[in-house]
């Protein structure tokens, strides 16, 4: 009998400036990937309360006639886990200094929300229907529900990173692992566009 899926399209927001305002670059892009998830029969697009994430919903969801757009308190950008000494890689080391227990705790117990809310079968659905919802959030909860996905150890979020507007893949059903089925793609945006919200060093 076939197990109803609950396929996530993670999003990263558009570029946005210093104060967290999507761009004119950010519109488009989000403009973009709107049209490429039109042809999904989507049933819900959620978004961080971040204005930059609201704002790249909306944009998408012009694309999306009678797609139900909603809050998430828990796809804020927050830093999932803080790794301990013995699993810091060094060129991270300076980015924690600074970070108190009670901080981090509070982003553990974020990040913990955020796996229970979504990273699971869909709930009361039928073998006849899966859910298809799109999450617009940043770059650590991405990286967070990657690493969640793959079973990776806890500290695997690092180095995980999305460029603005890309659209990863991950599918849930029932009493089988999760499947990571698409990472960071952008083939939805020109050469242009790619890329925006990466390291300098790490573009191809």
């Amino acid at each position: 009998m076939a197990v109803a899926a609950r396929h996530l399209y993670l999003v990263r927001h558009g570029a946005a400036d210093a104060l967290g305002a999507l761009t004119d670059v950010g519109h488009r892009q989000s403009a973009l990937l709107g049209r490429r998830l039109a042809a999904v029969p989507l049933d819900m697009v959620w978004h961080s309360p971040l204005p930059r994430a609201a704002a790249s919903a909306h944009e998408i969801a012009r694309h999306l006639p009678g797609v139900p757009v909603k809050e998430a308190a828990e796809l804020v950008d927050h830093v999932p886990y803080v790794p301990g000494p013995v699993e810091m890689p060094p060129a991270w080391a300076g980015f924690f200094d600074g970070y108190e227990a009670a901080e981090a705790a509070a982003g553990r117990a974020l990040a913990d929300a955020l796996v229970a809310r979504f990273a699971g079968p869909p709930e009361g659905a039928t073998p006849q229907h899966d859910s298809h919802e799109v999450l617009v959030t940043h770059a650590y909860p991405i990286a967070w529900l990657v690493r969640h996905a793959l079973g990776a150890p806890d500290h695997r979020w690092l180095g995980l990173d999305s460029a603005n507007a890309a659209l990863t893949v991950v599918e849930h059903r029932r009493g089988t692992p999760p499947t990571l089925v698409m990472f960071n793609d952008m083939s939805h945006l020109p050469p242009g566009l790619r890329w925006t919200g990466f390291p300098g060093p790490a573009r191809p």
